[in-house]
């Protein structure tokens, strides 16, 4: 997988954190909040892993 396609593909996945964010403020949610809690905290480590790998200067560039 080139380095384009991983952007890409990281970039949607971030567009779903404020999808969550907002789920997360559902009144009704029960204990899937703990859930949603959960896959908010694997969402960050997942882009914070990918930040980490692929420096932002290199991902700009291409």
């Amino acid at each position: 997988m080139d380095i384009q396609t991983l952007k890409e593909r990281i970039a949607i996945v971030q567009s779903k954190r404020e999808y969550l964010l907002n789920l997360l403020e559902q009144p009704n949610l029960g204990t899937l909040k703990i859930d949603v809690d959960q896959a908010l905290d694997e969402l960050d480590e997942l882009i914070d892993e990918f930040r980490r790998t692929i420096p932002q200067t290199q991902t700009e560039d291409n």
